[in-house]
């Protein structure tokens, strides 16, 4: 496995101003409230693997795929992205994209198919003429599984498992290096989440692109992923190789979310249900966020909040230590 890292994140927050209008606030003598979406997230991407990010829905995880593309800045941290060695021996920046959860939603419904996976190839000026655009986005269709005479079709000709195949196409269309798939199969049917995956592994050995998949789906991210990293409210709890995590879960969140997954081996296996909500990020817990849930919380997860730790292995928890 290649261990050249792409991606770099550095204690990266980002927060939020969702406070009253200031007249208000004095008038009614309310505090500002600062919504604290993600807390100095810090984790590395190797070069042409699969780094997943899983958590309910809440957790930060979104806010932190649309920093890593730059539509949010972060409030503190770096995003260091590794440049790419080319042939003639200089040095390019690599080009990220997103491929967005709702394929019904992320396509322009006016324009033509081969309008849509064309724009970012005239934007970027990777082709100067429009004849060698027409035959990129015909290749491109290909790849993805579709027909070069779909190009004159609208995105409401197509099925959604289609239109999420256009947008991999479109996000294929500028070179990219790093794709950030934020849930890309979440609003499909299982039979076309097994396509589009299958068709994104292909894509990644046949291109060497490096993914990093956001889901709360723990079987997809069991299909998909090399490296695997936890969120709740804002912050990592846990991250390591995807087969040590699944394996041998450490904290107890970790547990409760690989417990959902449904098993054929053993259907009738006793589980413990996730209780309780999850807090607000504008008003977390002291200590360990996790505390008001877990069922092993000490003392001490109440008033202190734990550090990640360990080597490749890392855990924040105070009752499961790493090795």
């Amino acid at each position: 496995m290649n261990s050249v890292i792409a991606l770099t994140v550095d204690r990266a927050s980002c927060h939020f101003d969702v406070s009253a209008p200031w007249l208000t606030r004095v008038l009614q003598r309310q505090p500002r409230r600062i919504l604290k979406a993600v807390q100095e997230v810090s984790f590395t991407v190797r070069r042409g693997a699969t780094f997943s990010i899983v958590g309910e829905s809440g957790c930060g995880k979104s806010t932190l795929a649309r920093m890593i593309v730059g539509l949010q800045p972060p409030t503190e941290g770096r995003l260091d992205f590794a440049p790419l060695a080319l042939a003639d021996g200089s040095k390019a920046a690599p080009r990220v994209q997103m491929i967005f959860q709702d394929p019904y939603a992320s396509l322009n419904p006016r324009w033509r198919v081969g309008d849509i996976i064309a724009e970012p190839i005239r934007e970027l000026k990777l082709i100067a003429d429009e004849a060698g655009v027409a035959a990129r986005v015909s290749e491109l269709l290909f790849t993805v599984g579709l027909s070069p005479a779909d190009s004159l079709r609208y995105p409401h000709a197509f099925s959604g498992g289609q239109r999420q195949r256009i947008s991999i196409a479109r996000a294929l269309a500028t070179q990219a290096d790093i794709l950030v798939c934020d849930e890309p199969t979440s609003a499909l049917d299982v039979s076309v989440q097994a396509q589009i995956l299958n068709l994104m592994r292909r894509l990644q050995d046949e291109f060497g692109l490096t993914y990093i998949f956001i889901s709360h789906n723990l079987s997809v991210v069991r299909h998909m992923s090399d490296d695997l990293a936890i969120m709740y409210l804002g912050r990592i709890v846990e991250t390591g190789s995807a087969d040590q995590i699944f394996a041998d879960p450490r904290h107890p969140y970790t547990r409760l979310l690989l417990d959902t997954i449904p098993s054929v081996e053993t259907p009738n296996r006793a589980r413990q249900p996730m209780s309780g909500e999850v807090p607000s990020p504008i008003t977390p817990p002291p200590g360990c966020a996790f505390h008001p849930r877990c069922t092993l919380a000490l003392d001490r997860c109440r008033v202190e909040r734990p550090e990640l730790r360990g080597r490749g292995r890392l855990v924040a928890c105070h009752v499961s230590q790493p090795d």
